[in-house]
């Protein structure tokens, strides 16, 4: 599994089903987050048993991501029209319903691939995200075996902290979270920071 952070994020044009329930052959990643941040996340397959709870926790949260300037995008090898169709299917039944942000059809396995998130033996993407500055680095990094479903709130954390260093120019200690105190990144601005705050680490 390779690492991304601190590199360019892979390009990709490919087969979608935007936030609206457009189909179109031909989503560009580049293009659709050009100035902005974005969240590219992998999940293995459409109708399964993890994945729909993960795609709905970033639903739910999509509005906060937008009010980040954060675009989402999710990823799998299904074809658009599994997509679309699961987009259709009532949670209620296993689906997914209106899910406001694109999801893009990997069905030659080239993107999961650009991004080094490919099962080795079954052929599906672990459950990888990346997110990625207005660039297009890869700042943050997490991937996850496929039972271990993931935690859409740390990454709604580590964008609040990617915000927080780019405005303030500090870095951002264990557990931190918006509102709280960053580190300046010298001796004195650790010594400084861990005299108050160690303890509570």
């Amino acid at each position: 599994m390779g690492v991304l952070v601190g590199r360019q994020a892979p390009d990709f044009t490919a087969a979608a089903v935007l936030g609206n329930g457009e189909i179109v052959d031909n989503f560009n990643f580049a293009e659709a987050t050009k100035g902005k941040k974005a969240v590219v996340f992998f999940y293995p397959l459409d109708f399964t048993f993890v994945c729909p709870s993960e795609l709905i926790a970033f639903d739910h949260r999509l509005d906060e991501f937008k009010k980040r300037g954060v675009e989402v995008i999710g990823v799998s090898i299904d074809s658009q029209f599994s997509h679309n169709a699961w987009r259709n299917t009532a949670v209620a039944d296993g689906g997914i319903g209106q899910v406001g942000y694109p999801l893009v059809a990997d069905v030659k396995h080239e993107i999961v691939q650009a991004y080094d998130a490919e099962h080795p033996e079954a052929g599906v993407a672990f459950r990888a995200s990346f997110l990625i500055d207005e660039e297009g680095v890869v700042r943050h990094q997490v991937v996850n075996d496929l039972p271990l479903g993931r935690n859409i709130d740390e990454m709604l954390r580590m964008v609040d902290a990617l915000n927080f260093h780019t405005e303030h120019g500090e870095v951002c200690p264990a557990g931190w979270e918006e509102g709280k105190k960053g580190m300046v990144d010298s001796p004195a601005g650790v010594a400084a920071y861990l005299s108050e705050n160690a303890e509570g680490l």
